[in-house]
């Protein structure tokens, strides 16, 4: 689709609700102009008995800033809120609309404090008569049907995975190579408190590990993969309750659990003053993501032009020289660390304000066919 309108001015909200903070950003075209992280403390956040219930709290609080630094609204172009726990759809930009809020109010695929953002979006933006989106949730689908099978037909895998950033830096590592994202095979390794690696192919991400809860390498705070017949043994042992076996997953694996920090810099700072015990563990996480960018290798069939690392353990040098030493003979390694998500929300906007790409309609028709127990429905 040819962009009619790279000439015209935007100015776009976009808003990234987190369990303890609101993100928010405006942007003129694609300069951010104003950038604030909005804390909510314990108290202000403990009179809700669920995140849905702190829809009013969220969206006054975001109006209140705005209003304090001068900002005014009614000059927007559109309002973007992070997406949230979706029925799995293709990566993209998307409406809001009425199918999307009943899903995100409902917690169609659970609760989390993103399911706020579409909501929030969708209300400032109905009263200013401008359009409302969501850009890249987690819950991007867009698996190879081979890529589902698990070896257990109840427990298929599952697309969940750093979407919104994996997307964006691709896309940006792709314009600085001068091709469309399109045209090219790339691996993305987002490695923050979650690590998700995702095999690119021609604008779709074909297969990536559950980063959530499920496959893939040990991260910060997250077990990645574990030997399935340990676990089961685990969970039956009579000793942990469901929630503590959680925990041992997400929140309380990798990092914390072998070394009781998920603090890179932390890490660090340990094996610069001798700690071999750390530089091992820290070594484990980066081979288990070598082994991962080896695997996803093998899906594009050797067919790699690019390795994107990226994320906040991006910005440790000693870390990702750990990864490319290993990975090198695959494809060249760029790095672009960090993760600007607001960044990113606005680039998926302009894109279709441009006319560069089509808003997308939630849920995608061709999501009509699904996947339970393994088997096609």
């Amino acid at each position: 689709m040819e962009g009619n309108n790279l000439e015209s001015n935007y100015r776009n909200l976009v808003i990234n609700p987190g369990s303890t903070s609101t993100k928010i950003g405006v942007f003129e075209n694609d300069i951010c102009i104003f950038e604030k992280s909005i804390r909510h403390s314990g108290e202000d956040l403990s009179q809700y008995s669920n995140i849905m219930d702190q829809y009013d709290f969220r969206k006054n609080v975001i109006l209140e800033q705005l209003d304090y630094e001068g900002i005014n609204i009614s000059k927007l172009s559109a309002v973007c809120g992070r997406g949230g726990l979706l029925q799995p759809i293709e990566g993209g930009t998307y409406k809001v609309n009425d199918i999307m809020l009943h899903d995100l109010q409902t917690g169609y695929n659970g609760e989390h404090a993103s399911n706020l953002g579409g909501i929030i979006a969708n209300e400032i933006a109905s009263g200013l008569n401008i359009p409302a989106f969501i850009v890249d949730p987690v819950v991007v689908d867009e698996l190879a049907d081979i890529a589902r099978y698990s070896g257990v037909p109840e427990i298929p895998r599952k697309s969940i995975f750093h979407a919104l950033n994996q997307k964006a830096v691709a896309r940006k590592a792709a314009h600085d190579a001068e091709k469309a994202y399109e045209e090219m095979n790339m691996i993305v390794t987002h490695m923050g408190g979650g690590i998700t690696i995702g095999a690119h192919k021609g604008g779709k991400v074909i297969d990536v590990n559950n980063g959530l809860h499920g496959d893939g390498p040990f991260s910060p705070e997250r077990a990645g993969t574990v030997p399935a017949g340990d676990l089961v043994s685990l969970c039956f042992s009579g000793e942990y309750y469901v929630d503590e076996i959680m925990k041992k997953i997400v929140g309380q694996g990798g990092l914390m659990a072998y070394l009781e920090t998920n603090d890179a810099v932390e890490v660090e700072k340990r094996i610069a003053t001798g700690d071999t015990y750390a530089e091992e563990v820290y070594e484990a996480m980066a081979y288990q993501i070598a082994k991962e960018i080896g695997s996803m290798a093998s899906v594009l069939q050797g067919r790699v032009d690019l390795i994107v690392l990226t994320g906040g353990l991006a910005y440790g040098k000693t870390f990702t020289e750990m990864i490319m030493k290993r990975v090198k003979w695959i494809a060249d390694t760029v790095v672009y660390p960090g993760e600007n998500e607001l960044e990113a929300l606005n680039e998926g906007v302009l894109r279709v304000l441009r006319e560069q790409e089509e808003p997308k309609v939630y849920p995608n028709d061709d999501k009509e066919e699904r996947f339970l127990y393994g088997k096609r429905i």
